[in-house]
C-alpha cells in the first residue's frame, strides 16, 4: 500500500506504508544510530517526534522484551529505506513491523531516507505527516502546517507517570554467568519527565533503591522520601515551559545531591536562571564525540535532543562549565562549584549508544556517599 510523508515546506515523500494503516503528525527528526532501533521506538524522548533511521535496514534483528526503554513506543511514525521482514536474532521475540502495527504505529519505507536527512539538514527539522489515507499532497502539507510547534510545549507531564513506584530491577546481562546483584545502599528518588528505564537499571546495578515520582511532584514530597539523592531525567518536549519542575529543583539545591541527564540538564539550566534553544536539526545518534573539559578526554557518546543549554546564560561565578560538544560546541554538561550538583545532555546510560559514560553514575554514587559521611 502507497503512503505519503509530506512536510511543512511542501517537500514531498512517497513510499509505501509499514506498520499500522492510517495518518500521523509530528516533528520530523533524524537518528544515525546504526543498531538499536527498538530502545528509539520506546524512548518516550521521542513524543511528538516522527523518526527517521538513516541506517538502510531497519528490523533484522526483531524486538524483544528486555530492549523496550519504556511500556510502549513513543515516536509517533517511523521513516526508513527498508523495513526488514526478516528478523535474524536469537533474543528476537516478534518482528518491528509487528511490534509497531500493535501499537498503531505507522512507518513509511522505500523511500530515499539519505534525501530527506540533507533536505532537514540544510532546512532544520520541521513539521510532517505520514498518510496511507489520503493521497493529495497538498491536503497533507496542510495539515503539516496546522499541527503545533515544538517550540513551546510541554510534553514532560503527558509522558510522565501518573504514580510514585519503585524500581528495582538491575542493567540486563547478557554473559554466560550472570553477577551478583548489588545490594542497594542508598536511595535515590527519580523525576520521571520521560524517564528512560535503563537509567534505572544502572542506579540499581550500582547499589541504589530507586523510587520514581511524576514531574510535578514538589520538592518537599521528595524530601518526604528521605533520598540520598535525586535524579533529573530525559524527556520530550522544550524545555522553557517546565518553569513548576524548573522551581521545584531551585528549591531542592543544597539539600541532596542532585544528577540530570538531557531534559534533566536543561532543568537545571532553567533552575539556575538560565536559558535554552532550539538546535536547527539537534543531536540525535549513537556516535558524537564530547570533550570532557575536566579529563582533557574525549567520549563518544549517545545523544536524543533538540534544545540546548546557553552556557552564557547560567552564573559563572557558580556554574562550571564541564563537557562540550565537539561537532558544534554546543553545552553538553555541567556542575555547580560549591553545591553537589552536575548534569550531561546526553544519556551515559546508552541503550543504544556506547558506555564511554557510566563514570557518571559511580561519580552520582560518590557524591552521594561523601554527602552521607558530612551529613
Amino acid at each position: 500500500m502507497q503512503a505519503i510523508l509530506a512536510l511543512e515546506d511542501g517537500k514531498v515523500f512517497a513510499g509505501e506504508i509499514g506498520g499500522a494503516k492510517g495518518e500521523c503528525y509530528g516533528e520530523v527528526v533524524f537518528n544515525t544510530s546504526i543498531t538499536g532501533y527498538q530502545e528509539i521506538f520506546t524512548d518516550p524522548s521521542y513524543a511528538g517526534q516522527i523518526v527517521i533511521l538513516t541506517n538502510p535496514q531497519i528490523g533484522n534483528y526483531g524486538t524483544n522484551p528486555e530492549d523496550s526503554e519504556a511500556t510502549r513506543p513513543y515516536i509517533e511514525g517511523l521513516v526508513v529505506r527498508e523495513f526488514s521482514v526478516l528478523a535474524s536474532n536469537w533474543r528476537s521475540r516478534e518482528h518491528a513491523e509487528q511490534f509497531l502495527e500493535k501499537y498503531r504505529i505507522p512507518v513509511i519505507a522505500e523511500i530515499d531516507t539519505r534525501a530527506l536527512v540533507r533536505h532537514l539538514r540544510t532546512r532544520g527539522v520541521m513539521r510532517g505527516v505520514i498518510s496511507s489515507l489520503e493521497a493529495d499532497p497538498e491536503v497533507l502539507i496542510a495539515k503539516a502546517r496546522s499541527i503545533p510547534s515544538m517550540e513551546g510545549r510541554d510534553l514532560a507531564e503527558g509522558v510522565s507517570t501518573k504514580q510514585r513506584y519503585v524500581w528495582d530491577a538491575p542493567a540486563v546481562s547478557l554473559e554466560p554467568a550472570p553477577t551478583a546483584p548489588v545490594e542497594p545502599r542508598f536511595h535515590v528518588v527519580a523525576y520521571d519527565y520521560g524517564i528512560k528505564q535503563n537509567i534505572l537499571r544502572r542506579l540499581v546495578s550500582e547499589g541504589c533503591r530507586v523510587t520514581v515520582v511524576p514531574a510535578l511532584t514538589s520538592a518537599e514530597d521528595v524530601l518526604s522520601l528521605k533520598p540520598d539523592g535525586i535524579f533529573l531525567s530525559n524527556g520530550p518536549g522544550d524545555p522553557a515551559p517546565l518553569k513548576v519542575e524548573a522551581e521545584n529543583v531551585r528549591r531542592l539545591f543544597g539539600k541532596k545531591p542532585i544528577f540530570g541527564i538531557c531534559l534533566g540538564h536543561q532543568v537545571l539550566g532553567l533552575a539556575l536562571g538560565g536559558k535554552t534553544y532550539k538546535l536547527k536539526f539537534g543531536h540525535r545518534g549513537g556516535n558524537h564525540p564530547v570533550l570532557n573539559a575536566t579529563t582533557n578526554k574525549v567520549e563518544i557518546t549517545a545523544h536524543n535532543h533538540g534544545f540546548a543549554v546557553d552556557p552564557d546564560s547560567l552564573p559563572a561565578s557558580e556554574i562550571e562549565l564541564t563537557h562540550w560538544n565537539l561537532n558544534d560546541h554546543t553545552l553538553e554538561g555541567f556542575r555547580h562549584r560549591s553545591l553537589p550538583v552536575f548534569c550531561v545532555q546526553y544519556h551515559p546510560e546508552a541503550s543504544p549508544g556506547p558506555h564511554d559514560s557510566y563514570y557518571l553514575f559511580k561519580d552520582f554514587v560518590k557524591i552521594m556517599e561523601e554527602w552521607r559521611g558530612n551529613a
